[in-house]
């Protein structure tokens, strides 16, 4: 295991050595594979792209496609390049606006949450502690990957420019332990994955689809009371991002329950419509349906049955 830790831990370093120019001829030697000749995950994509814009027309949704799988190769070749970019370089690339008001909710001793969707250069967005100047703590909600050696080699590179990053079963607790220490935290939250059967409490019409979303972020945002902004990134071009701080609210136990779920995601279909390419079109995100969901619901003990589909249909008798 350490071993072979060591070996690609070095071929990614080495890589990352390479001028960004370099790793972006690389990138469209991996486009012409991925979109020409693999046509990687082409039918989720095409399904993904064709339910969210229904009044677009095939050139144009094959257009947003084309455009999807070239950013799709200059993120991976932007995220090798994380583990040694310098600060100056990594600056001029990611910009970040609105600092100043983070900032001040740090001197105030306010924890901040942003939220993120898998939307334009978000390995980059680990950059944000070289833009304040307050005591405190950047910090980002990740997801342990099963794969050992890349789980510890992407936990490196996301720490590089001195954030933390907190598994997502420790993130409450981590919380509370700054803030006993009086230590005031930023806290991304990419919020916009799938959640399981049995976690989902909420759904919202989301580029054009019936959609279960997470709500435990704004759950762990009203139980700390942080200052809640909403990171709007914009990919100016092509290695070259900002990423704008909206203020959401400074009071977010005055919303109602899912409320601030629900302006996250209407602010983040704004951000994917104004450039569809730079979001994650390879996942299913829509892969729970509503009518499957009612399906698995025993609606007297509220619990969601996890078996196997077509044995839960026959049981109860539905075609």
């Amino acid at each position: 295991m350490k071993i072979l830790y060591t070996l690609v831990y070095s071929c990614w370093y080495l890589l990352s050595l390479l001028p960004l120019r370099v790793l972006y001829v690389v990138s469209d030697v991996f486009y012409f594979v991925l979109a020409k000749i693999v046509k990687y995950r082409y039918q989720v994509i095409w399904e993904n792209v064709s339910s969210a814009f229904p009044n677009y027309d095939e050139t144009k949704k094959k257009h947003i496609i084309n455009n999807f799988y070239a950013w799709l190769c200059d993120y991976f070749v932007e995220t090798v390049k994380l583990m040694t970019m310098s600060e100056a370089e990594v600056k001029r690339r990611m910009v970040f606006i609105g600092c100043e008001n983070l900032d001040k909710n740090w001197t105030d001793k306010r924890s901040v949450a942003v939220y993120l969707g898998h939307y334009g250069q978000w390995e980059w967005i680990t950059s944000l502690p070289l833009w304040l100047h307050s005591d405190g703590k950047c910090t980002q909600i990740y997801h342990p990957l099963e794969n050992k050696i890349f789980d510890k080699i992407f936990l490196k590179a996301r720490q590089h420019y001195g954030g933390v990053c907190i598994p997502m079963n420790e993130s409450l607790r981590k919380l509370v332990k700054y803030r006993a220490k009086g230590i005031p935290v930023v806290l991304g939250y990419i919020a916009d994955q799938a959640p399981f059967w049995n976690n989902i409490h909420h759904w919202i019409d989301f580029l054009h689809h019936d959609t279960p979303v997470f709500t435990g972020a704004e759950r762990m945002i009203k139980s700390t009371d942080q200052v809640v902004y909403y990171g709007d990134v914009r990919r100016v071009k092509r290695g070259y991002y900002t990423c704008e701080f909206k203020l959401m609210t400074d009071q977010p136990k005055l919303f109602s329950d899912y409320e601030l779920t629900d302006t996250y995601f209407d602010l983040l279909e704004k951000s994917i419509i104004y450039d569809p390419s730079i979001y994650l079109w390879s996942h299913k995100r829509w892969k729970r349906t509503h009518e499957e969901y009612n399906i698995r619901l025993n609606k007297e003990t509220g619990i969601i049955d996890l078996r196997d589909l077509e044995t839960i249909k026959k049981e109860k008798g539905i075609q």
